[in-house]
């Protein structure tokens, strides 16, 4: 009896999930989609609102998305679990034997709508503690109390500096068409990002994917609703950014020695000098200056990175007069474990309210940062768009962590952005189709993939 009761409900949700997702509207849409082997096509990206509907947890609690009403006569409000329970949509796990956690994955309710029509919708993933069964409507108020002290330390918005069109282009070998990279910024302006770090006042000589700054530069003065910060190494590269309509610029130090000497040529104490020359320079025309600190977890020459070196030259940088100090895990070795020590050290000497963070995703660990560096306090994000990046001059250093990966996340969180994720993806499908690559976002696939199966419909 126990087994045919179960083979029915496998067999019912089979026929749910395999629907899951995808809107009535598509089910009848002729429109062609792209192929995955392709560069994502977004013409007919579905509207977010219908994909994932992941329900969030906030500091006042979890709601269901459906009335209770609609589940029918089975009421799912703090009821006790038992091998009679008749309700169809509702499932409960016990702690599993020698366990201390186990977390269950996201439940999905179904309602009919009409005799056809079914609407999807996933409700809070939450730990299941001791003895205790729960509903999938989240309103145990244990689950409760443990997502609001997870929660409890999070931002309510978190500022995105977009550095693909610097940091994500500068390392492409084949030149990218000026036009290309201010058509570009324009997207990324057009999806709400407000500060977009727009190219370099560097040498060609050292950076030639860049020559073209002051033609970008530009092209963008008449571009409202954002900043376009540009990374100047020194006091002639400053006077070159600001004779082209820069009104914010930004400088770059390292706290490994190595690093300092083989990516702009001199140590950490004779970088630190040119750029006083810089903000002061700057402050006379008041003009903002945000400061980069490099390789703050590892280096590609001398390995591990300590914090105390750090936190000195961050401290520098913000003595100097940078409204903001920008930590970047330069070759993408940090992990929570590494992150936190450092980020300690740094908020030891400077107020976290001007810190920012900048993870590479060499190991995949940029977003487990990003949530440990929120939970620390800092609400800036750097990231780039498609996930396009890498250093010239760290070997192996693959591309910045994704926009799109970063504001999926922060939404997720309930964490506000002020991006819309759908025209953020149509500018990363228009990169990367004209670096003729495949997207480093996973966030971009996956809905992509979603795309092309209703297409098939």
């Amino acid at each position: 009896m126990l087994t045919s009761r179960i083979l029915s409900k496998c067999s019912r949700w089979t026929t749910y999930l395999s629907c899951a997702f995808i809107p009535v509207s598509f089910l009848t849409s002729s429109s062609r989609m792209s192929s995955l082997e392709e560069p994502i096509g977004l013409d007919n990206l579905p509207n977010l609102s219908y994909v994932g509907r992941l329900q969030r947890c906030t500091s006042s609690g979890c709601r269901p998305r459906l009335d209770e009403t609609e589940m029918g006569n089975c009421s799912i409000e703090d009821r006790e679990c038992s091998s009679s329970n008749s309700c169809d949509e509702e499932y409960a796990w016990r702690r599993q034997p020698g366990d201390k956690f186990y977390r269950d994955p996201i439940i999905l309710k179904a309602s009919r709508i009409g005799r056809s029509r079914m609407v999807f919708d996933s409700v809070c993933d939450s730990w299941h503690l001791q003895d205790h069964c729960y509903s999938s409507s989240c309103n145990n108020t244990e689950i409760r109390g443990l997502a609001n002290k997870f929660l409890r330390g999070l931002p309510k918005f978190v500022k995105i500096v977009e550095v693909g069109p610097r940091d994500g282009l500068q390392n492409e070998k084949t030149t990218v068409p000026t036009s290309v990279k201010i058509e570009l910024i324009q997207k990324l302006v057009s999806s709400g990002l407000s500060v977009i770090e727009a190219t370099s006042f560097v040498s060609p000589k050292w950076v030639p994917q860049l020559a073209d700054a002051k033609d970008v530069m530009k092209a963008i003065q008449g571009v409202e609703g954002a900043r376009f910060p540009v990374l100047t190494p020194n006091l002639k590269g400053f006077e070159a950014a600001v004779a082209s309509g820069a009104k914010e610029v930004a400088i770059f130090a390292s706290a490994s020695e190595s690093f300092s000497l083989s990516n702009i040529n001199c140590s950490i104490e004779e970088s630190l000098n040119r750029y006083r020359n810089v903000t002061l320079a700057a402050k006379g025309l008041k003009i903002p200056v945000r400061g980069y600190v490099s390789c703050v977890v590892g280096c590609p020459v001398e390995g591990s990175v300590p914090p105390s070196k750090v936190a000195y030259v961050a401290k520098e940088l913000y003595d100097m007069g940078c409204y903001e100090i920008s930590l970047g895990d330069t070759i993408g070795v940090g992990t929570p474990g590494t992150v936190i020590p450092m980020l300690e050290a740094v908020v030891s000497v400077i107020p976290v309210e001007k810190l920012a963070v900048h993870f590479h995703d060499t190991y995949g660990q940029s977003l487990p940062n990003i949530l440990v560096s929120l939970q620390m306090g800092i609400s800036t994000v750097d990231s780039s768009v498609a996930g396009l990046g890498g250093c010239p001059y760290a070997k192996g250093a693959s591309g910045n962590v994704a926009t799109e990966d970063v504001v999926y996340m922060l939404h997720g969180l309930g964490i506000m952005t002020n991006v819309d994720l759908s025209k953020l993806m149509a500018a990363g499908d228009f990169i990367c189709k004209r670096l003729g690559r495949h997207t480093g976002s996973k966030t971009a696939i996956a809905l992509s993939r979603i795309t092309a199966d209703a297409s098939k419909i």
